[in-house]
């Protein structure tokens, strides 16, 4: 259970009940019904730039938004945000990119929409700090439960992908 890490023992306990009862995946099916229709990285990254738009206007602007496949693998990272400054005349240029991990093309609508709000909280808030979490549920009042839930997500999807397991 190496997504649930550092929450408290009850939620694990709670996370280990459903696993054991083969209910984790169908609780989470039922909860989070609604998939979304963001399929390719053009549709991405113009969701992401509405999503931007609404909560952070003023944040320097996203050159590219993009699933990355070979996120998840490194240090179980779920998405990515990157600055790219460049010199332009007499002037520094920064720009962002945002990557995502492909698991949340297929993943349910809430939780895209919390990846995509964790990384744009990044546009003003580097540090996963107080800060942060405020500009995160700012956007999204749900992110703490949204997170939880990914984190539960992903433990039934390595499960259900474990050889030997159906």
């Amino acid at each position: 259970m190496k997504y649930l890490v550092g929450y408290p023992e009850h939620l694990q306990a709670r996370a280990r009940e459903l696993i054991e009862g083969d209910r984790l995946g169908a609780m989470l099916a039922a909860r989070y019904p609604e998939r979304h229709a963001v399929r390719n990285d053009g549709q991405l990254y113009e969701y992401v730039q509405e999503m931007k738009a609404r909560h952070l206007r003023k944040a320097v602007p996203l050159r590219k938004v993009a699933y990355d496949g070979k996120l998840q693998v490194v240090e179980q990272a779920l998405g990515t945000h990157t600055m790219v400054s460049r010199a332009h005349g007499g002037r520094l240029r920064a720009s962002r990119e945002i990557r995502i991990a492909t698991v949340f093309r297929d993943a349910p609508a809430d939780f895209l929409r919390m990846i995509v709000v964790h990384e744009l909280a990044h546009l003003k808030e580097l540090d996963h700090g107080k800060a942060f979490y405020q500009l995160c549920t700012n956007m999204a009042p749900d992110y703490h439960q949204l997170e939880f839930d990914t984190r539960l997500y992903l433990t039934d999807l390595e499960l259900r992908l474990k050889p030997g397991s159906a």
